[in-house]
């Protein structure tokens, strides 16, 4: 069983220097007293981390593509979501597993106090292996079998289900004893952001119970009338794209339900609140904006009893927490010119940058220039493609972008991909997972840990079926064909 969430964490396996560069920590695992208002996150010189990559072999020709995150960082933005909800009573605030699903920043991340919100069995299973205790975790997922439900009750992690039809797999699975905070997710239906795919709380969105439909609300409160045990609202309005206010009126509104809920049970049956996450992430800029303080601000304004302690409140963030501290670099292989344009093919693709390639428009990435030995490549501007090395045409990772003019042996680098870029790769093509390192600056220089290591050929195959090569060509050899 993991360690209990009182007890002070130990180093984090497979971090050892980076987590001695950074210095102590303050009693609630953040790098400082906490306070309403911070410094700008300081994060780790891309130019540093190059030069050091490349010096030490980790990133070149023999290693041309590999990701970064800067631990210093990730560990400053933590600080900030906690700074920003300081005078809440009563908050747990988890991290969104599928941002970047890697147990070495798990476990980072569980060290600066964060709880885990978890979205399927695998996921679970990385929670727990970081070390989350299954009190610290939240289960959400649209289509949870009976086989995820009843493990996460037995194990006491809180659940919140998707629909009035899960709550009857509950009753049934349910055990005595449960130590489980269980919930039921609403849909608001406040509307979509920019991003239709990241808004979740659409007249017609997969989530929750649909608020607005004929006879919805009142089949909730009449839910939590019949089941005591039922004392958790979640509700989440979409991220990427979302405006703040979009995202507060939403969440008001689940407030509002609890409150409803509660007045009819004559009771405090509902005594928490998940919020979600969902707060927006520039990748215009270096800037971090909004801010956690923004998006506190915004839900003062939509409802000022929502942080007031009433509601004990969990939060869901991801993206917003890793997005920034993290960056692909990969190696130019070839350069060409096609219709009056040059082309600079990298190892760095949809296999990566899936949403970029496949959503431009929406996920557009920075990227930088640099030269092989990682520094600022000094060349004349020239507007150009950064392609990479899928086998199809539209893996393009950043179009007609005006780059210092790039050649064989350079690096480029996409910035802000910390969440959702290659922590969860394609394996379209067969290509390899690329290694992931954690980076800190300790004795004046940049230290690299391990997070990931690059995936081998032989691991490629191993789980392309290689155990079971002759399964269709053996027993199944002789077998009449259909009729």
């Amino acid at each position: 069983m993991p360690a209990s969430a009182d007890r002070t964490p130990g180093p984090t396996p497979g971090l050892p220097a980076v987590e001695n560069a950074l210095g102590p920590l303050s009693a609630d695992g953040t790098p400082g007293p906490p306070s309403a208002e911070r410094e700008p996150v300081k994060r780790v010189s891309v130019e540093r981390v190059l030069r050091q990559a490349v010096a030490e072999g980790i990133l070149g020709p023999g290693q041309p593509v590999a990701g970064f995150i800067d631990v210093r960082g990730v560990r400053e933005s933590v600080a900030g979501l906690h700074a920003a909800f300081t005078r809440v009573p009563d908050v747990l605030h988890t991290f969104a597993v599928k941002a970047c699903s890697l147990v070495p920043v798990l476990r980072l991340l569980r060290e600066t106090g964060m709880g885990c919100e978890v979205a399927s069995p695998g996921e679970l299973r990385l929670a727990l292996d970081a070390g989350f205790p299954p009190e610290r975790i939240v289960l959400d997922a649209p289509a949870k079998t009976r086989r995820e439900i009843a493990q996460a009750l037995a194990l006491g992690v809180a659940l919140n289900a998707d629909n009035l039809d899960e709550l009857d797999r509950i009753d049934a699975l349910r055990p005595p004893g449960c130590a489980s905070v269980l919930g039921l997710r609403v849909n608001p239906q406040v509307g979509g952001g920019a991003i239709e795919a990241m808004s979740t709380a659409t007249r017609h969105s997969k989530f929750g119970v649909a608020l607005g439909d004929p006879g919805a609300r009142e089949r909730v409160v009449e839910a939590f009338a019949r089941r005591p045990w039922l004392t958790r609202l979640h509700a989440h309005v979409g991220s990427q794209g979302c405006p703040l206010p979009l995202i507060a009126e939403g969440l008001a509104a689940a407030y509002r339900l609890a409150e409803e809920i509660n007045e009819r049970a004559g009771r405090r049956q509902v005594g928490s609140l998940d919020l979600g996450g969902g707060l927006p992430v520039n990748f215009a800029d270096d800037r971090t904006l909004p801010t956690y303080a923004d998006y506190v601000a915004a839900l003062d304004a939509a409802e000022p009893g929502l942080l007031g302690g009433r509601y004990r409140i969990v939060t869901e963030f991801g993206r917003s927490l890793l997005a920034k501290n993290g960056f692909v670099a990969a190696v130019v292989e070839y350069v060409k010119d096609a219709g009056g344009r040059r082309v600079a093919l990298t190892h760095a693709g949809a296999h990566i940058a899936t949403r970029t390639v496949f959503m431009p428009e929406a996920w557009p990435l920075r990227a930088s220039a640099y030269g092989p030995d990682g520094g600022p490549k000094r060349a004349p501007v020239l507007r150009q493609d950064v392609a990479g090395p899928c086998c199809f045409a539209g893996d393009v990772v950043a179009h007609d972008r005006a780059l210092p003019e790039l050649a064989e042996g350079d690096l480029v680098v996409l910035h802000d991909t910390g969440a959702y870029y290659f922590s969860t790769p394609w394996a379209y093509n067969s290509l390899p997972r690329p290694a992931v390192y954690g980076c800190a600056e300790a004795g004046g220089r940049i230290v690299f840990a391990t997070v990931r290591r690059a995936q081998t050929l032989r691991e490629i195959s191993e789980e392309s079926g290689l155990a079971h090569a002759d399964a269709l060509v053996g027993p199944l050899t002789g077998a009449r064909p259909p009729c």
